[in-house]
Order: C-alpha cells, then sequence, then structure tokens
C-alpha cells in the first residue's frame, strides 16, 4: 500500500513538473551550419522525449540480438537438464524394482543429459551391477575418487565390490580412507569395527569404539556393552602371563556391565589366587545377584585356597541364600554338597527340580552321581542317565543357534561382538544325537559294561513324557538284562569269581568327567540274581578325589563349564 502512494505521488509529480514548464513563454533555437530551427518549449521537450524512445528502442534491439545465443542455449539446458533429472528418477526407480533393462536404458539417457551428475555415476554403476557387470561398476567407482564432490561415494562403492568378492584388505584399505577422509561417517567405522573384532584386534575395536563415540554415532549404552566385551576378551589373553594387566581390564569391563559372568569369574580368580578373598567374594556377588552362573559359584567356592570341601559347602549355602529362587542355587548347593559327601543335603537341594519341567539333564546327571557315589546302585544311574537324554536341556554358552563349551567375545561363526549368549540352545535332532553319545559315554565311564553285562541304551522318539512315573519321564526305552525275563541269563565260566574292573582315578579330562567328577571304581559281578533284587549296601571306603587341588582357586574348565552335560556342536 505505501508502495502504491509513493507511486502515484511519483506520477503527480511529474504531470505537475510538465505542466509548470510548458506553460513557461520561451522558444528552443537550434543553429546548424546552413539552418536554424525556432520551436516552443512545449515541442522541444516533446521532441526530446521521443528522440530518447528511439534510443532505448534501438539499444533493447541490439542487446536482444546480442544475447539470443545465451537465451537459446540457457533454454536448451534447461530442456536436456529437465530430461536428465526425469531419466535419474526413473532410472533409481528402476533399480530399485531390479529392473535390469530399464535401469540401463535410463541410466544411457541420464549419462547423455547429465554426464556429469554425481546420481548418474551411482545410476550407471547400480545398473551396472544389476547386469552382472562389475568390472564396470569398479571402473565408475574409481573415476568417482578423482573429484572431492564424488570421492565418498566412490569409496563406499568400492568397499561394498570389495566385500562381496571378498576381499578383506582391500575392504579394510577403502574404509579407513574413507573415515580419515570424513571421521562423521558411520559405516567405515562400523565396518572397521567389524573387522577388528573378527581378527580379534580387541585395541583396534577400542580406538574405533572411541571415534564412534566421540563423534556420537553409537548409542551409550551400546558403546559400554561393547566397551565391557572387548576389555574382557583382552583380559582372557593376558590372564596367564600378566595377571595384573588383566585383573585391572576385568575390574573395569565388571564396572560397565556387572552382569557380564566372564569378566567376573576373571576378576575373581585373580583375585582369589592372591588371598583376596573379601574382594573376590564382594565381585562375584555383585554378579550373581543379577546373573547367577555355574562359572561365578564354583569360582566363589574355591575363593579361599586351602578350604575343605565342607568350608566350600559353608560358602556355596551362602550363596545359594542370595537367589533362591534361581535353578542354579540348588545346583551349585548340590554339587559342592556331593564334594562334600553330604548325600542328604544334596538329594534335598535337587529335590525342588526333580517336578514338573525343571528337570534338566544336568540335575539327571547330578543325581546319577549321587546314586553312583553314596550307594554304588547301577540300575539307579543308569535310570537317571537315561532321564538325562530326554530332559529338558540346561543353559549353554549360544551364539547363532549353536551351542559352545565356554564363553567366546565373538561368535566363532559371523565374528560378530557379544553374540555368546547364556540361554537354552534351541532342541533339535543333532542336539538329540549328542545326548544319545554322552549318555553311552557316561555309562561306560561309569564302569557298567563289564562282565557279561552289555547295558543297552534303545532311543526312540516318542510323545512328550508324561510325569506320571519317573522312569516314564524319559522319552526311551532302558533295556537291561534283568528288565527281559525271556533273555538268557549271562554265562560265566566256573567258578564264579569276582573280577574287578577297575580304572585309574584321575582328574577329569573330558566334558562328561567334569559333569559328574571322578567316580570310584565299582566291582562289578556277572549277576546271578536280577540287580533290583540285591540290596543296597553302602559303598567301600575309598579315596576320595576332588576334581582339583584344595588349593586352587578354580579353573576356567570346570565341572560346572558346560552344566548342561552335553558335547559341543561345534
Amino acid at each position: 500500500m505505501i508502495r502504491v502512494a509513493i507511486y502515484l505521488a511519483g506520477v503527480l509529480a511529474l504531470v505537475a513538473g510538465l505542466h509548470w514548464l510548458a506553460s513557461q513563454p520561451g522558444a528552443i533555437i537550434i543553429e546548424w551550419p546552413g539552418h536554424r530551427l525556432d520551436v516552443s518549449l512545449r515541442a522541444g521537450l516533446l521532441l526530446l522525449a521521443g528522440l530518447l524512445s528511439l534510443i532505448l528502442l534501438v539499444w533493447a534491439a541490439l542487446r536482444w540480438v546480442w544475447r539470443s545465443p545465451a537465451v537459446l542455449g540457457r533454454f536448451l539446458d534447461q530442456r536436456r537438464r529437465r530430461r536428465g533429472l526425469d531419466a535419474l528418477t526413473n532410472g533409481i526407480i528402476a533399480v530399485g524394482a531390479g529392473d535390469r533393462a530399464l535401469a540401463q536404458r535410463y541410466a544411457a539417457q541420464a549419462r547423455k543429459s547429465l554426464p556429469h551428475e554425481p546420481l548418474t555415476h551411482l545410476l550407471r554403476a547400480e545398473a551396472a551391477q544389476i547386469g552382472g557387470d562389475r568390472a564396470t561398476a569398479r571402473r565408475i567407482y574409481e573415476a568417482m575418487l578423482g573429484s572431492p564432490d564424488t570421492e565418498q561415494l566412490g569409496l563406499r562403492g568400492l568397499f561394498l565390490e570389495a566385500e562381496r568378492e571378498g576381499e578383506r584388505e582391500a575392504a579394510r584399505q577403502f574404509a579407513q580412507r574413507a573415515l580419515h577422509l570424513n571421521p562423521k561417517l558411520g559405516w567405515p567405522v562400523e565396518a572397521l569395527f567389524d573387522m577388528h573384532c573378527r581378527a580379534h584386534d580387541w585395541a583396534g575395536a577400542l580406538e574405533t569404539l572411541d571415534i564412534a563415540e566421540r563423534q556420537n554415532l553409537v548409542e551409550k549404552r551400546v558403546a559400554r556393552r561393547r566397551r565391557a566385551v572387548l576389555l574382557t576378551a583382552q583380559a582372557q589373553v593376558l590372564e596367564e602371563e600378566h595377571a595384573d594387566r588383566a585383573l585391572e581390564l576385568a575390574l573395569e569391563a565388571h564396572s560397565l556391565a556387572r552382569d557380564l559372568v566372564p569378566a567376573t569369574t576373571i576378576a575373581g580368580r585373580i583375585l582369589a589366587a592372591r588371598g583376596k578373598t573379601p574382594a573376590a567374594a564382594r565381585v562375584l556377588m555383585r554378579t550373581w545377584r543379577q546373573a547367577p552362573h555355574p562359572d561365578l559359584a564354583l569360582v566363589y567356592a574355591y575363593a579361599r585356597p586351602g578350604d575343605s570341601p565342607r568350608d566350600r559347602l559353608d560358602r556355596v549355602r551362602q550363596l545359594s541364600r542370595i537367589t533362591p529362587g534361581h535353578p542354579e542355587a540348588p545346583i551349585a548347593l548340590a554339587t559342592s554338597a556331593i564334594e562334600a559327601r553330604a548325600w542328604d543335603e544334596a538329594r534335598g537341594a535337587l529335590k525342588p527340580l526333580l517336578d514338573g519341567g525343571r528337570l534338566t539333564a544336568r540335575v539327571c546327571a547330578l543325581m546319577a552321581r549321587i546314586e553312583g557315589e553314596q550307594y554304588g546302585d547301577t540300575g539307579r544311574v543308569r535310570e537317571w542317565l537315561a532321564r538325562a537324554v530326554g530332559a529338558a536341556r540346561d543353559p549353554a554358552w549360544v551364539a547363532d543357534g549353536i551351542a559352545y563349551e565356554r564363553w567366546s567375545p565373538v561368535s566363532p561363526t559371523t565374528g560378530e561382538l557379544d553374540a555368546v549368549r547364556w540361554e537354552v540352545p534351541d532342541a533339535g535332532a543333532s542336539e538329540r544325537a549328542a545326548a544319545t553319545a554322552l549318555a553311552a559315554k557316561l555309562q561306560s565311564m561309569l564302569g557298567l559294561g563289564a562282565a557279561g553285562v552289555e547295558p543297552r541304551l534303545d532311543v526312540t522318539a516318542t510323545e512328550p513324557p508324561s510325569p506320571a512315573s519317573p522312569v516314564a519321564a524319559a522319552p526311551l526305552s532302558v533295556d537291561q538284562p534283568f528288565s527281559e525275563p525271556e533273555r538268557p541269563a549271562p554265562t560265566v565260566p566256573e567258578p564264579q569269581m569276582q573280577v574287578p574292573v577297575t580304572r585309574p582315578l584321575a582328574p577329569p579330562e573330558t566334558e562328561e568327567e567334569a559333569v559328574l567328577g571322578d567316580v570310584p571304581t565299582l566291582p562289578v559281578v556277572a549277576p546271578a540274581v536280577p540287580d533290583r533284587v540285591r540290596p543296597r549296601k553302602p559303598a567301600e571306603p575309598r579315596i576320595f578325589v576332588p576334581p582339583r587341588a584344595p588349593d586352587d582357586p578354580g579353573a576356567e574348565t570346570s565341572e560346572l563349564d558346560d552344566p548342561h552335560g552335553y558335547p559341543s556342536k561345534a
């Protein structure tokens, strides 16, 4: 509104000025050699205005003629650019849809219309990849490295091509160059971090994680967990030769992630070996409250060197009271009670786990050990071993659906960090076969197949077990000599002599021995009377050999390392 008022005021001022000038008397005289022109003031002003208009008109015409090629070129460029943008749009859609022919056609149009556009190079490379021409795609990406605008895009493309072809070293170099070019890029940080983890380069992974934290490329919670796992991996490597450094790393990892069991066990072992029992107990109990684990119970039991089995049992009682509702508490208590030969307490600890769906293979193995060591009852041992095959799976270190014996910082299959978790593995046919093999090994270890008595374990796929009876709870049939009346009794040459089948008592060397511990030698006689008719007799006095020396705080491999009792699928 103000502009309109100013414009009208200007027009009025101009008209008033012209009117005033025209009303003034006077004349304009123009003298030229041989000529004289006399005009009035009004006519002179009109003549001057017409001359100025003619000059402006001629200048505009000359300017238009001078600029017409540029105008024409600009018009053609705009039309070509519009066609190129349309080709880019349609080409990207074709690439996303997987239409190879249409993508290549639009890529050619885009190259013709917009040859220097970064998106044109990207579209050409993607179209070449869809068509299977990876050499052309690599050439395009390499050409992008020559321009600062497309260098990052070219490095990304070359990295992906190297990953597809399995060229790890080339992919690492491209990622490092991209990270040096722009530290804020997320893909080179993640790529380098994964590469360092797969190569077990824990120091390099920590440096890359520091960069990601500084650039806010990873959440703080995720960064803390990753740092704890990497520190635990370093402590695991240095525990044997550099215990001081391993202890520092383990304690730092424990402060970052209290539920990280491997870090706590490493710290507990080192502290216990140095006689710092209270410090080891505090560290172990903090993690036990959040994540009860057999390794924690084992290290806690042996936290004070020189303790007797009874002393270790007292310590485990205190630990089990912290988490009374967790299954690991009664299992740890029963294991310590068996070592202390407190059979009633061991049975009482396992009793809540024998009913319902809480019966697992490890519980059955512990019951078989109790029957074998307390009474030497081979029949009951066989029965519990048979139930162990069909019982529920125990938790184990699982990564990518595969159970492993020990914890690892990365998945042995994919190399992903912190992929090994303590959980119940999925049941399958291969696992049932592994459980059957385990049962056979346990029977042979207990000396059940001697002196003409041939134990046979027939595993038959059945419906889910019924809890009606203890024997029926196992989804398999255990054929023993006393359960087959029609089978002729085994013959033994006269005179019948007791032939003791012995095996040396030694520390556990295999997975199965670690589960059941050292079982004393039992004299096996060819039975003339069925085993179940024979009355129970107390076991003869024998020397009990613990799984490890009393002054040892507990090694990483122990009877609780594989609590589920199955061999690894690795």
